[in-house]
């Protein structure tokens, strides 16, 4: 594996860290300290989600064209380190948004070329394990941030603000590790640069690239912000301060599930993997809409991870392989532009269904996205001109 694979691996690990001290956290201080309710919570995490992948876009696209990726790296992994601060003085819903929209956009601005720098990395025979190497670090700083922040709630007493402003030290690391340890490989350099989105570059990206995107798509509406999975968990009468646990248990699983279906990815028939991914949310899904007790909660949350663990390297796997290398930052930034309107829409849809219909309506309301990705996985699989990934 490729030394820059596990930079960025564990890059993304101290910015999860940072992230998710306060991510897991957020939909609760939103709550309980600013008196916001779930529809709100759903507006916030949609529009916040929906723009760091409508960003990637631009960024995806002006690492092709430049022709170099760990510039526009760094400055998203500053621009993401250095918001932090704003949840810890923030004293409305308003300024929770507008932090939480700064803070995505840099994961935008670093999320595209950072995918387009493991493709570029990485030999095609382990692809699939580098992404899913790189997924799996990333994960195990989603477990890690939750953890310090359970921590230090029980420490300081449910002081929201001050574990958030611990969380701008391991964001600082982060962009000093990606700085001064990574050498960003030479690429092949032309005289003339081509516009990435002039109409014959995309039509490069053909109907197998589409198709990603459109099943992309698919799933980030069938699995909506794991805000809500935190709101789930506080229902069953947990202690403020350990809440948190949730987004742990899901993070943890999901770290330990990324590497393996990576390697798997790289064997295996990519839509039988994603039917299965589907299978295994649907059944969270349904468990979570079941009960809100905690041990009812905790297998839902598991079966989360277990599907974020499936299709996550999976689905950034399938990208690289349908796009020509010249192009990978901006195929990277379309596809998180249909993802992040898909992203929206299931945000504010499951903040609506909470707080009219009930938390059971909601998931509900998932397991049936589930069962039209199956369908449409089915209907493309029984297509004449389907080829296999």
């Amino acid at each position: 594996m490729p030394a820059g694979v596990w930079v960025l691996g564990f890059v993304s690990l101290l910015m999860d860290i940072s992230s998710e001290m306060i991510h897991s956290l957020l939909p609760l201080f939103m709550v309980t300290t600013l008196g916001a309710n779930a529809f709100v919570v759903g507006v916030v995490e949609g529009i916040a989600e929906s723009a760091a992948l409508i960003v990637k876009v631009f960024s995806g696209t002006l690492s092709d064209y430049l022709g170099r990726r760990k510039g526009l790296a760094v400055f998203g992994y500053a621009l993401g380190a250095l918001t932090k601060p704003l949840f810890a003085i923030a004293p409305t819903a308003g300024v929770v948004l507008a932090a939480r929209l700064i803070d995505r956009v840099g994961k935008g601005i670093r999320g595209a070329p950072r995918d387009a720098l493991v493709a570029d990395l990485t030999p095609a025979h382990v692809r699939g394990a580098a992404f899913g190497l790189r997924q799996a670090l990333d994960t195990v700083g989603a477990f890690v941030g939750p953890l310090l922040a359970v921590g230090l709630m029980l420490l300081w007493a449910d002081d929201f603000r001050a574990v958030f402003w611990v969380a701008v030290v391991p964001g600082l690391a982060a962009v000093a590790l990606l700085a001064f340890g990574l050498r960003e490989p030479e690429r092949a350099q032309t005289d003339q640069r081509s516009n990435p989105i002039r109409r014959e570059n995309l039509r490069r990206l053909g109907a197998p690239y589409w198709w990603v995107v459109a099943i992309g798509a698919v799933f980030t509406l069938a699995r909506f912000s794991e805000a809500f999975l935190v709101l789930r968990a506080q229902q069953g009468g947990i202690a403020v301060a350990l809440v948190p646990l949730v987004m742990v248990a899901m993070n943890l699983v999901y770290s330990l599930a990324a590497y393996p279906f990576g390697k798997l990815s790289d064997r295996m028939n990519h839509r039988t993997l994603l039917a299965l991914g589907l299978v295994v949310l649907m059944a969270a899904d349904l468990v979570l809409a079941a009960s809100h007790h905690w041990v009812v909660v905790l297998a839902g949350v598991t079966l989360w991870g277990v599907h974020m663990g499936i299709t996550q390297g999976l689905l950034a796997t399938m990208v690289a392989d349908t796009t020509p290398p010249d192009l990978r930052g901006t195929a990277y930034g379309f596809f998180n532009l249909v993802s992040g309107i898909a992203m929206l829409l299931a945000s504010v849809l499951a903040g609506l269904l909470w707080d009219l219909l009930g938390p059971s309506v909601t998931f509900h309301a998932g397991a049936a996205f589930c069962v039209l990705a199956l369908a449409g996985l089915a209907s493309y699989r029984k297509s004449p001109q389907t080829q296999e990934s």
